[in-house]
């Protein structure tokens, strides 16, 4: 499993531990379990994106699981991420539909037009680009997601067009 070594802060604030309890009771007490992708989900929002091995151990105690079990899901699922990431990620979708309507092309000029490989962070931490698996929007293909939002029939100049309002702050990722 490719984690970083960087350390985290770990700050389980009130209302994020809260929140996790709200979640809890949504189960019955014997199976915490149940609730570790939504517990994932709010817990890597509360720290800056990334989920470090200390803070998925943290995890596991809350849910009183063993940490392998967070580990497993961490690393299967592409919305968790284990090392800190720009703030704009830019997620493509690289199955058959996005493909066949030039995702791959997109994918690379994003990348030139930032100054990155795949999965690397630009220098001035702003920006990352990603491929993924299906984001389930087919008929719209090409597509990539930014944070929670889709983006949809993407051309080149539609990709200028993000990245500029990301650097003018006009994106809102939530």
């Amino acid at each position: 499993m490719e984690v970083s070594h960087i350390k985290q802060e770990i700050n389980m604030t009130e209302a994020l531990m809260q929140r996790i309890n709200e979640l809890l009771s949504h189960y019955p007490a014997d199976k915490k379990k149940s609730a570790l992708l939504p517990v994932l989900h709010d817990v890597q929002d509360a720290h800056d994106n990334w989920l470090s091995i200390e803070l998925m151990d943290k995890v596991a105690e809350i849910l009183e699981i063993k940490p392998i079990e967070v580990y497993e899901v961490v690393s299967f699922y592409t919305m968790f991420n284990r090392r800190p990431i720009g703030k704009f990620m830019f997620e493509f979708c690289q199955t058959s539909s996005c493909c066949l309507r030039g995702a791959e092309n997109l994918i690379d000029y994003t990348c030139d037009k930032l100054g990155v490989k795949l999965g690397e962070t630009s220098a001035d931490g702003m920006f990352e680009v990603k491929a993924v698996e299906c984001l389930g929007a087919c008929g719209y293909a090409p597509m990539l997601q930014l944070g929670d939002f889709y983006k949809e029939n993407l051309t080149k100049e539609k990709i200028d067009q993000l990245i500029e309002d990301c650097k003018e702050g006009k994106i809102s990722l939530h």
